[in-house]
């Protein structure tokens, strides 16, 4: 067995740390040389230690280490090993040096040549590989220009090619895809080159409304396949983005499914879980794993497991273009779900095989950072990691026409990025929208940075996920916390809370504000994360009934969208859909996770219900101002912890006083009020031209009423 081993680092650009792990010492005689190509140098040992068995020698150069040439460090009897570089991108000024600010990486096609750049600033070498079809690949060495980056431009019409890199650092040499591929086959195999005119659609940007506010909208959460795969309705292409393109399709029941659905919903934004390329799935056989999509491998490429081809690289493009067109052309705005804060396996990424110790946040013991709990960090305050997360973003918005885009674990990205992503949206759309979840989570990102609620303030333009009117309306996540009921069920224990999150969390009320405007209060009790919100009651009232479930489920959808700040719904919440009492059903397939379209017949009249609650707030003057929203309300503290919460509504010239009156209790309560009111919110939803006036109301367990002040 051999029992020798030798290695070198480079410590900064003139001193290299030789080690030698032996039984046999190096003869002090005998140099240690430093091999630049072809060119051999003694080093300066400034420094030497011996500890059981191994030796260190700190050496110096003559010259300047220059990265992108092969470096070998040699010792006579002990022969000659690579010069590990990949420590250089830690170096002071390694960015400023670096920093590429083209916007040309990947391929530029032409139907006369193609230009290929990539940004390897730590390799010594860098090999195209290409092919057409299935052919034996042909390479080509591409070479290094200023800033790190990689060239080479072949004459030619290489439409529809296949192509990956092969880079050597430090010595090891890996072939891999591109991180800027725009087009793939299969499971992320291959990179392809494509010709941009093959894939032009009219994405009918024109044929969409503008927001003036982010309260004026209303946003829906689904999953491509969970949406369209369920085997109750006639959509043809199921589970496919296609799927979402089909108008005119229906439940066995007669009622809209898919896209007409939405339609008749009256939402104003989709919210699309990641159709960004992930791992997890085999695209060649999707029917055989399931994911959510939070494990990214490839950010400007769409998931191919959503395609009806997932080999042809124009295929998922086209169709995914051709199902945000149809969303677009009913009406529907279009949000991305986007995960920058992790990848999937970091050490198998495309990252780490084209810039090894860059992309990825690390502690000060030099750990990764894994805060995420699903993956390590990118370092997103990087120039080149923030410049990736900007040129994907900037991709999406001007090629696909996405309208905004919802960060996944966003306080895990630093607030100077996101505010980057929002300014650039802005300069595409008016009425662009960002957001995402903003918990504050042990990085090793400054928390001063990080994109949290608890940072808010630093960002008033960013919209995030306000958990706190989650906990208080439905009750608490997590283990310990899943049989504790919110206000709307019952625990009587957050009423005053329950006043602080119908303010949209912006106005200090029994506790500190969290948000500087409404217009950053995402309210929702229900995504895929977490119990649906059928279950939680279920868990939290084990006693009730059917009937007693639904009218809950009722009360607090309605309370969602009367409340001050944006509503958020999760595809099917309004149904009572069920994932069986599950709370983390990201790879656990369709039964769990599938929109069941059997339960909007059997649960049609609370969609009816909701979308009168939706219809109705689209007519209200929506207030964002805090200063507004304190003054322009009124709680009202009835018996047994009942609340009304009036509002003053002004549209145009027409003033009306609005009382929503919510009963958490499970029995009745009888009301007398202080003047008649026209009742215009009952078990049915919104009233329309209600003729029904009342000075006393018995109300029943857990519902909510809405009355409008008027005299008879």
């Amino acid at each position: 067995m051999i029992n020798t081993y030798v290695s070198a680092k480079l410590i900064d650009y003139q001193t290299i740390r030789v080690f030698i792990f032996s039984d046999i010492r190096k003869p002090e005689n005998t140099k240690i040389k430093l091999i630049k190509n072809e060119t051999i140098s003694d080093l300066t040992i400034v420094r030497e230690s011996f500890i059981n068995g191994l030796e260190l020698y700190e050496c110096k150069t003559k010259e300047k280490i220059e990265l992108g040439n092969d470096y070998y460090i040699s010792i006579e009897s002990f022969g000659y090993v690579p010069l590990y570089v990949n420590d250089a991108t830690s170096f002071p000024g390694f960015d400023e040096e670096y920093y590429y600010d083209g916007n040309d990486l990947g391929f530029t096609y032409n139907k006369e040549f193609t230009t290929w750049k990539i940004w390897a600033p730590l390799a010594s070498r860098v090999i195209l590989f290409l092919k057409k079809d299935d052919e034996i690949f042909t390479t080509y060495k591409m070479e290094r220009t200023s800033n790190g980056v990689f060239v080479i431009t072949l004459k030619g019409d290489f439409d529809g090619y296949k192509y990956r890199y092969q880079v050597t650092n430090s010595g090891l040499t890996i072939q891999t895809t591109d991180p800027y591929a725009k087009a793939s086959t299969a499971n992320g195999h291959d990179s392809c080159v494509i010709d941009f005119d093959k894939v032009k659609v009219d994405l009918l940007k024109n044929n969409l409304p503008t927001y003036k506010e982010y309260v004026d909208t209303i946003i829906y959460e689904l999953h491509v396949r969970d949406f369209t795969i369920d085997t109750n309705t006639n959509i043809t292409f199921k589970g496919k983005y296609l799927g979402l393109s089909e108008f005119g399709k229906t439940t066995k029941g007669g009622n809209p499914a898919g896209l007409d659905y939405l339609k008749s919903l009256g939402i104003t934004h989709v919210q699309l879980l990641p159709i960004q390329d992930y791992k997890t799935v085999d695209e060649l056989n999707p029917n055989e794993t399931y994911n959510w999509g939070y494990d990214p491998q490839q950010y400007f490429v769409p998931e191919g497991s959503y395609s009806t081809n997932p080999n042809d690289p124009y295929k998922r493009i086209i169709e995914c273009k051709n199902m945000i067109r149809c969303l677009h052309k009913a009406g529907i705005k279009v949000n991305m779900d986007v995960v920058y804060n992790h990848v999937y396996q970091f050490d198998h990424s495309v990252f780490e095989a084209v810039v090894p110790n860059y992309y990825f946040r690390k502690q000060k013991n030099g750990l990764l950072s894994v805060a995420s709990g699903c993956g390590n960090e990118l370092d997103t305050e990087r120039p080149m990691v923030r410049k990736l997360i900007l040129d994907s973003c900037k991709y999406w918005v001007e090629e696909y026409g996405v309208d905004g885009f919802r960060f996944d674990l966003m306080g895990l990205i630093d607030i100077d990025t996101i505010n980057l992503v929002y300014k650039m949206g802005k300069e595409h759309q008016s009425d662009f929208m960002v957001y995402g979840e903003g918990w504050n989570m042990p990085s090793s990102l400054e928390e001063g940075k990080r994109c949290t609620i608890v940072n808010a303030f630093k960002t008033p333009d960013i919209m995030f996920f306000n958990d706190s009117f989650r906990d208080i309306v439905r009750g608490p996540n997590g283990f310990d916390k899943s049989k504790e009921p919110g206000y709307l069920l019952g625990n009587l224990g957050y009423y005053e809370g329950f006043k602080f999150a119908l303010l949209g969390s912006c106005v200090d009320y029994c506790f500190p504000k969290r948000f500087a405007n409404a217009n950053q209060s995402l309210n929702y009790v229900e995504c895929h994360d977490n119990q649906t919100l059928y279950d939680k009651i279920k868990i939290c009232l084990p006693q009730a009934t059917e009937t007693q479930i639904l009218t809950i489920i009722n009360s607090v959808n309605a309370s969602i969208s009367l409340a001050f700040g944006v509503p958020f719904y999760h595809a099917g919440q309004e149904i009572a859909l069920t994932k069986f009492g599950d709370d983390n059903t990201y790879n656990k397939g369709d039964k769990y996770n599938k929109f069941d379209w059997s339960m909007l017949d059997k649960h049609f009249e609370m969609f009816l219900f909701l979308r009168s609650i939706i219809q109705f707030r689209k007519t209200m003057n929506n207030l964002s101002s805090s200063k507004e929203i304190a003054a322009d309300n009124l709680f009202i503290n009835y018996d047994h912890s009942m609340l009304g919460f009036e509002i003053n509504h002004v549209s145009g010239s027409i003033k009306q006083d609005y009382l929503y009156v919510f009963n958490p209790n499970n029995f009745t309560v009888n009301l007398d009020f202080d003047d008649y009111y026209n009742v215009f919110v009952a078990k049915a939803g919104v009233l329309n031209d209600s003729d029904v006036y009342v000075r006393t109301g018995n109300f029943i367990p857990y519902q909510i009423e809405g009355f409008i002040k008027a005299s008879k």
